[in-house]
């Protein structure tokens, strides 16, 4: 299970458009071999098809595919983009931090999604998300090292 690692979160990512805002946190996945291109892909055709369903709160998308699309182990990215990006959502609009989630069938899917909804449960926590400047400032907002 990996979960926002040092090299799975990059900050001020400049992109366009929602589909580049998905490619560049599953970008991060792919580098470091937790899922394949495909689910990548697979996760820009759901946002084509189903539309904005994962813009979960204001300014957080949380893009995933299937299982069976190419994840290969449980897993969390974040980009948080320099300019934000509409992705359709009535409510939640325009979004900022873009979290890819490796969905993998195992049980530590449930225990990442778990990891993740804690974190962003908490405005306090979600601002700070949006002020961080380094690595360092996510490890003590994570609560120290992560394993």
């Amino acid at each position: 299970m990996k979960f926002l690692e040092k090299n799975l979160v990059e900050f001020d990512v400049d992109v366009t458009s929602p589909d580049e805002a998905i490619q560049a946190a599953g970008k991060l996945l792919v580098q470091e071999g937790l899922v394949e291109e495909k689910y990548v892909e697979a996760m820009v055709q759901s946002y084509h098809k189903n539309g904005p369903y994962f813009v979960l709160s204001p300014q957080i998308a949380l893009p995933h595919a299937r299982p069976e699309d190419g994840a290969k182990e449980a897993s969390v990215s974040l980009v948080r983009l320099t300019k934000p990006v509409v992705f359709g959502h009535a409510a939640n609009d325009p979004v900022n931090l873009v979290f890819a989630l490796g969905a993998s069938s195992s049980i530590e899917h449930l225990e990442i999604l778990q990891k993740l909804m804690t974190l962003l449960n908490s405005q306090d926590n979600v601002k700070k998300l949006m002020e961080i400047t380094s690595y360092s400032e996510m490890e003590q907002l994570l609560g120290g090292r992560q394993s």
